[in-house]
């Protein structure tokens, strides 16, 4: 009789707890990037694709599709034009790689960079699985605080002297400076300008986080740190999974070719899927800013109604910034919620949230807060959902409704 091979043995040591077998969505889901599902433009993506095949399908008999490894040229070509009209920024097609969402994108510039026991800034708040992916290769993560303009500066100017002391230079800065993810924030130029001046300073490149950037609602937004920077201190990452649709799987870098470069000869992947590249390529020329002027239009009306839905549930109780675009709500709840705790009672009644702890490198600072995404679930579903997440945190809690004279309701 075989003996089963005792699989357990063989895993790495340092490897994070097993996945449990995916059982469908909660009923009430306000985690992860899902767009709004009747904003997917099906109609025109199934007309864009019967284009292209059309057009161009036998390119297909071919790695990169005859565009090299970079990725399809004319999605290339649209993603300089986008960045030039919406984020300020000059690039040719040739200063951009495609990747296989953001995700790819940061694994890509975390592999270029750094070692086992580096250190890299990041905001204390912040893009949780980038946290992950650093400290998964032995990276060490080092958060500074934020405010309603993103990064503090001068925190991080004493952080960056502290280790400059102890001879500790960061491999380089994470920052998302455009719709800061998960507090909200837009970073004022004035801000991005000093940010430059200290990476000139200390001589540290900065990683930008654009993918949120195109949903501002009314489009007005500081230029990108690439494009304010004049000395290649920026490397530049944004996504098509918040404006069109997740599932595609299509991000981009945009940097200098000494970066680019090391970058394409990590990328060992074969080239990023060859058909959503070409379907967004050929639907994004006709129908881009039209499609984000809709989106826009709704994740706005689904915002108002999520923080209506809280100040009825939950009063004064809980506390947040309203941000000009995105897909999340950053709150701080009373102190004695635990968010983690919260998180899995909730869960456990078909409410999924994102506990702060989990988006930050001080879980004990993000305790009592929580990340809720408002892209996907309709506007009933908002309504629903917070008014049990509201009973749930009275159940378990004894988080009252305050009203502004701090009376308990």
């Amino acid at each position: 009789m075989a003996l089963d091979i005792e699989y357990s043995t063989f895993f790495k040591s340092d490897l994070p707890a097993p996945s449990q077998r995916w059982s469908g969505f909660p009923k009430y889901n306000f985690i992860g990037g899902h767009n709004d599902a009747e904003s997917i433009p099906v109609n025109k993506m199934i007309s864009s694709i019967s284009e292209v095949l059309k057009r161009e399908g036998s390119t297909l008999a071919t790695y990169g599709l005859q565009h090299g490894p970079q990725g399809y040229k004319p999605l290339r070509e649209f993603i300089s034009q986008k960045v030039s009209k919406r984020s300020g920024l000059s690039v040719s097609s040739d200063d951009i790689l495609i990747t296989s969402g953001s995700g790819q994108a940061l694994d890509l510039v975390n592999a270029a960079f750094c070692n086992p026991g580096d250190t890299v800034i990041v905001e204390q708040f912040s893009y949780g699985s980038a946290i992950n992916r650093l400290k998964r290769i032995g990276v060490k993560p080092i958060g500074i605080p934020i405010n309603h303009e993103g990064i503090r500066l001068d925190l991080l100017t004493a952080k960056l002297e502290d280790l400059k002391a102890r001879s500790i230079k960061p491999k380089f800065i994470y920052v998302i400076p455009t719709v800061q993810n998960p507090g909200g924030s837009i970073m004022p130029e004035k801000n991005r300008l000093k940010l430059l001046e200290i990476s000139e300073q200390y001589q540290i490149p900065i990683l930008e986080d654009e993918c949120y950037a195109d949903l501002i609602w009314d489009s007005n937004r500081p230029p990108a740190l690439a494009a304010l920077d004049k000395g290649n201190r920026v490397i530049h990452c944004g996504s098509f999974s918040k404006t069109i649709a997740p599932a595609l799987r299509i991000g981009y870098l945009i940097c200098n070719w000494t970066v680019l470069s090391q970058l394409l000869a990590i990328k060992s992947d074969g080239g990023t899927g060859a058909l959503e590249q070409m379907m967004l390529a050929e639907y994004c020329k006709e129908h881009f800013d039209k499609h984000i002027k809709s989106l826009c239009k709704t994740l706005e009306n689904k915002l108002a109604v999520l923080t209506e839905a809280i100040e009825a549930n939950f009063g004064t109780s809980a506390e947040f910034d309203v941000p000009a675009g995105g897909i999340f709500l950053w709150v701080t709840l009373p102190d004695n919620v635990d968010t983690m705790k919260l998180a899995s009672v909730a869960l456990s009644e078909g409410i999924a949230i994102n506990p702060g702890p989990e988006w930050s490198t001080d879980a004990a600072s993000a305790r009592s807060k929580l990340r809720i995404c408002f892209g996907h679930p309709d506007v009933s579903t908002i309504r629903e959902g917070i008014n049990k997440l509201a009973k749930i945190c009275q159940r378990e809690f004894s988080v009252p409704k305050r009203i502004s004279n701090e009376k308990v309701q």
